[in-house]
C-alpha cells in the first residue's frame, strides 16, 4: 500500500493559493465594474486653518504673495566681529599624559586641550589665553598660551 505524495501542508498551501488568486480577480472585476473614480472626487484642499477639506477654496479670499519674500532657508546672520582669542583658568592638566581641561572665563565651558596645542609650558591654575578649534568630540583649545 503506498502513502498519498501530498501532505497536509501541501494541501494547505495549496489551498490558501488558490483563495489569494480568487481574492485577486474579484478585486480586478470589482474595479471594472466599478469604473474609473472621477478626479474630482479624488482632489482634497487644504483651507486657512490647515484642515483638509474637500470643497475649493473661495477665490475672493486668495492673496497675492510676492516671490522674493519668501525665505527657504534661514535669514542670514549679521556679520559680528567675534574675537577668536579668548580667556580662561586651566582646571586640569595632566603631565604624563598630556591632556587637560581649561574653563573660559566668561561662558563658563570646558574645552579639552592637548600638550600638542600648547605653545607655552602650563598647570593647574593658570591663566591663558587660547583658540578655539573643532575636534572630533567637540570644541579643544589650541595655541594656547599663559597671559
Amino acid at each position: 500500500m503506498a502513502k498519498s505524495k501530498q501532505t497536509f501542508g501541501k494541501k494547505e498551501k495549496e489551498k490558501k493559493r488558490l483563495k489569494k488568486r480568487q481574492d485577486k480577480q474579484k478585486k480586478l472585476e470589482e474595479r471594472k465594474a466599478g469604473g474609473k473614480a472621477d478626479f474630482d472626487d479624488m482632489i482634497a484642499y487644504v483651507d486657512e486653518n490647515g484642515n483638509i477639506t474637500d470643497t475649493p477654496p473661495d477665490p475672493m479670499q486668495k492673496s497675492k504673495v510676492e516671490a522674493e519674500s519668501i525665505e527657504i532657508s534661514t535669514p542670514k546672520k549679521e556679520d559680528i566681529e567675534i574675537d577668536p582669542v579668548h580667556t580662561g583658568r586651566v582646571d586640569f592638566f595632566d603631565h604624563s599624559k598630556g591632556f587637560g581641561f581649561i574653563i573660559e572665563k566668561e561662558t563658563r565651558e570646558r574645552f579639552f586641550v592637548h600638550v600638542n596645542g600648547l605653545t607655552e609650558e602650563i598647570v593647574e591654575g593658570n591663566i591663558v589665553s587660547f583658540e578655539l578649534e573643532k575636534g572630533l568630540k567637540g570644541m579643544n583649545a589650541v595655541k594656547v598660551k599663559k597671559v
